[in-house]
């Protein structure tokens, strides 16, 4: 996979269509009518959701990547809302349940992926619900955990990092 797909086969300024001199996986300019669009890494809010009893709650992925896998509940930020917004956004259309954001766990990145993870500890309202994205959901106590199962590298972080502070 592309770590910049849309600068691919991108030649053309998009304002004025003249050629444009594209630095891969960066950045798009035109020296004709000076556009420039640069290509950041895309944040996405996740949460490490909790309940009354000290359980980590996971959901099964619905969609790719890593369909079928166990990962913690997130999703991009929109423009227009806080990380913090985000995951409680998320947690309520994944989980179909109501949060209170705790602490920053960590930020997680990789030069070869095109998004920055920001995690949380969130401590739920209700029982979460399976959904379209997220087709089981469980709630596992720390020597539960099924880490050959997740999804991502930046769960085994966030959640080893919880775990160890005595979450």
């Amino acid at each position: 996979m592309s770590l910049n797909p849309a600068l691919e086969d991108a030649a053309f300024c998009p304002r004025c269509g003249a050629a444009a001199t594209v630095e891969f996986p960066r950045s798009l300019r035109c020296t004709r009518c000076d556009y420039v669009a640069f290509y950041n890494p895309k944040p996405v809010g996740c949460a490490v959701p909790r309940d009354a009893d000290g359980r980590v709650w996971l959901a099964r992925r619905g969609l790719e990547p890593g369909r079928g896998l166990w990962s913690m509940p997130g999703g991009f930020v929109d423009l227009g809302e806080t990380v913090e917004g985000a995951i409680l956004r998320e947690l309520d259309e994944e989980l179909c349940v109501q949060a209170r954001i705790g602490e920053l766990v960590g930020v997680y990145s990789r030069a070869d992926e095109r998004v920055v993870v920001i995690v949380f500890e969130a401590w739920l309202s209700g029982t979460p619900r399976a959904t379209e994205e997220a087709t089981e959901v469980r709630a596992f106590a720390p020597a539960e955990i099924p880490w050959d199962e997740l999804a991502f590298p930046s769960d085994r972080a966030a959640l080893r990092r919880v775990l160890a502070r005595g979450g």
